[in-house]
């Protein structure tokens, strides 16, 4: 049902089951899958650039989704936003297109829940059911793996890393990556602790919440480098596939660990 006051461009494809609220505007190239609802004045989509909208999402009123890129040297090159399925995208966020100087796409998994006022800027990818608290801001390039939390008022510097299974404690600022299944808190964030509640709740066996546990502990509480920190795990705990991920998270990380 499209409401007789929105506005649609002649380019979208809609689903004859999607939803679209009083007020509402659909721009340019845009498609939504199935079952997806818009409030009133949504704002999807823009003269150009590509919005992909999967199916069974909600997105709530003032959002506004595929506007441009805030980014001096964008120049309304066709680039892109892509979201997956079963999301909730409550009032006024936005999402903006990717860059050509980036991977091009600004990307959205499923089953998030992106509360009102969050920011997510050009080029960040954010995988499976990720919560992000009222009014967070991810700056360009971001990467949240799956089932990450963020606290609200959270600032996140770009092209960071929040590795899955994390946790982002509130008013928390932050500039480096943050390791899979840790607690992060601060301004600028710091690792805390493991996130044993939220393995727990993930269905991880005990042994590997374990070994992630004292894995944490050893690259925080110890006075050596990050490197000999990760020697030590690896010679001294059990490699299960959690702490396997957690050692290749960092071995990769371009930021540096906020331990």
């Amino acid at each position: 049902m499209i409401h007789e006051t929105a506005i649609i461009s002649k380019e979208a494809e809609i689903d004859p089951s999607v939803v679209v609220g009083p007020y509402s505007i659909i721009r340019g190239k845009v498609k939504i899958g199935a079952g997806t609802v818009l409030a009133n004045n949504v704002t999807i989509g823009c003269d150009a650039g590509v919005t992909i909208i999967g199916e069974r999402n909600r997105i709530e009123s003032g959002a506004v989704i595929g506007g441009p890129p805030q980014d001096l040297k964008y120049n309304d090159e066709e680039t892109r936003v892509e979201i997956g399925d079963e999301n909730h995208i409550r009032e006024f966020v936005t999402i903006n297109l990717g860059t050509v100087t980036g991977t091009g796409v600004t990307k959205v998994g499923n089953n998030c829940l992106l509360m009102a006022y969050s920011h997510i800027a050009h080029d960040c990818e954010l995988h499976n059911h990720v919560i992000i608290a009222n009014s967070c801001q991810l700056a360009g390039h971001v990467t949240i793996e799956d089932r990450v939390a963020v606290g609200g008022m959270c600032a996140i510097s770009q092209f960071c890393r929040l590795g899955k299974h994390s946790y982002i404690g509130g008013f928390s600022a932050i500039n480096k990556d943050i390791p899979p299944f840790a607690i992060a808190q601060g301004n600028y964030a710091v690792v805390r602790a493991a996130n044993k509640i939220g393995m727990d709740r993930a269905g991880i066996g005990k042994s590997s919440i374990e070994a992630v546990h004292k894995s944490i502990r050893t690259l925080i509480k110890g006075e050596g480098t990050v490197g000999e920190a990760l020697e030590k795990i690896k010679s001294e705990y059990e490699m299960t596939d959690e702490l396997q991920h957690f050692v290749q998270f960092i071995e990769n990380s371009e930021r540096g660990i906020a331990k």
